[in-house]
């Protein structure tokens, strides 16, 4: 497995592809049997992957105990990453980031972790209600007492990265990023290149969508959140199907999965960027750790977006309801 680096001082060094932990607790359906999700995690391990993501709130906190039991064998060569955000780590109560809740969640989240660190802590959402720099001095305290290594945002915008970035240098920012949601290219990666700061792209392939094995009639559990999503709607699924075309297609030229070729694209694209593609199958862990023997070249990545361009993405990413949740 090829490493990156995540940020250019003090620079944390990961494995090129991640693993989104998300899944294994939260949004996706009925949670994974715990002793499979501790297999596949370890599995990842075996495979080269080094760097973890989870969060209090995926369970809640069971993701974090499932993800400390796993790693404790090998913790000094993995990097875990979690997040602090939500009021009493639920999405529907809104946001908290106020100070003294983080020291909170953080002592909480190094129990469950079965560690006395947390490689990268990140911002889950931004708080309007508590200024970024009170939020940055709080992690800058926990980096200075040794309970924190690293800092992180997760869908910031420019001017709340400069911010954060002024009071304590944020090592990664995570957003989500992929071949069907471009946005972060407009104002967020020049910010980050400028800065020297890392780029975590969550759902890189799309919740499943690009891998090609979602089309109009597929049906979700009861429980799974893409219920809700805009873009996941059936009519929306079907109107997408054109891009999981075009990229089956350049797929089957270069001998290679759509998941694949999705995952090299955002490799391809910065060398500090790193995506964590969630999973609880072997073989997809499989498919999407093989995305780093797949080497683009300027023409295959010029050939993609020249593809890619005319094609319209057809829903939004997130309900409406989640989005006023995540503002309050």
């Amino acid at each position: 497995m090829q490493k990156r680096c995540l940020g250019s001082s003090s620079p944390l060094e990961v494995s090129a592809i991640g693993l989104g932990c998300m899944g294994f607790s939260h949004a996706y359906g009925t949670p994974v049997d715990r002793a499979d999700a501790i297999t596949l995690i370890r599995t990842a391990f075996e495979r080269g992957v080094t760097f973890f993501d989870t969060a209090e709130m995926y369970g809640p906190f069971t993701n974090e105990d499932v993800v400390g039991e796993a790693l404790a064998p090998m913790r000094d060569d993995v990097v875990i990453a979690t997040k602090f955000g939500f009021r009493d780590a639920d999405m529907t109560k809104g946001l908290d980031s106020r100070p003294d809740t983080i020291v909170r969640v953080v002592e909480d989240s190094l129990r469950r972790l079965r560690t006395d660190r947390i490689d990268l802590l990140y911002q889950h959402r931004i708080d309007p209600a508590v200024p970024i720099e009170d939020v940055a001095g709080t992690v800058k305290a926990l980096i200075a007492q040794g309970k924190v290594k690293h800092f992180g945002l997760s869908e910031a915008d420019a001017n709340t990265i400069r911010r954060a970035h002024a009071v304590q240098r944020v090592t990664a920012l995570q957003s989500e990023y992929s071949l069907w949601w471009r946005e972060p290219e407009q104002t967020v990666l020049p910010t980050l290149e400028e800065l020297g700061i890392g780029f975590v792209p969550f759902s890189p392939l799309g919740r499943g969508f690009l891998t090609g094995a979602i089309d109009a009639s597929t049906t979700f559990a009861t429980t799974d959140f893409r219920n809700s999503v805009p873009r996941f709607s059936s009519e929306a699924r079907q109107a997408n199907q054109v891009l999981v075309d075009v990229i089956d297609g350049i797929a089957a030229d270069l001998k290679t999965t759509k998941a694949r070729i999705a995952l090299a694209w955002l490799l391809a694209r910065k060398p500090w960027i790193v995506p964590i593609p969630g999973t609880t199958k072997l073989h997809r862990l499989e498919e999407n750790v093989g995305a780093v023997d797949v080497v683009l070249t300027a023409a295959d990545q010029q050939r993609i977006d020249d593809a890619l361009a005319p094609i319209s993405v057809q829903g939004a990413r997130y309900s409406q309801a989640s989005m006023n949740m995540v503002k309050r």
